[in-house]
């Protein structure tokens, strides 16, 4: 198999590794509402309902977005220790 084989199927585990791990509330979440936009897309045909569908289902499946996946951390606090500075107050007259 040439180089070009072994990257293309590196990058099929590493999708397939995406999509079957890291399961949380979030994901599980947006496959429920996606799952359930996609039952009333199928009921009464929308487009509007058949986008929303879709950009939920593809959050789920792919793990992105902001709510779950780390994509937004909060930076951590650094910890200041003894460090730490008196505060001057001048009186205002």
């Amino acid at each position: 198999m040439n180089s070009n084989g072994a990257g293309v199927q590196s990058k099929l585990q590493f999708l397939l590794q995406t999509i079957f791990s890291n399961w949380n509330f979030m994901r599980w979440l947006r496959l429920g509402l996606g799952l359930y936009l996609l039952w009333q897309l199928v009921q009464r045909p929308d487009i509007f309902t058949g986008l929303v569908a879709a950009f939920f289902l593809f959050q789920a499946i792919t793990n992105t977005g902001c709510c779950g996946a780390g994509s937004c951390p909060v930076p951590e606090k650094k910890d200041t220790g003894s460090m730490s500075e008196e505060v001057k107050h001048e009186e205002i007259k």
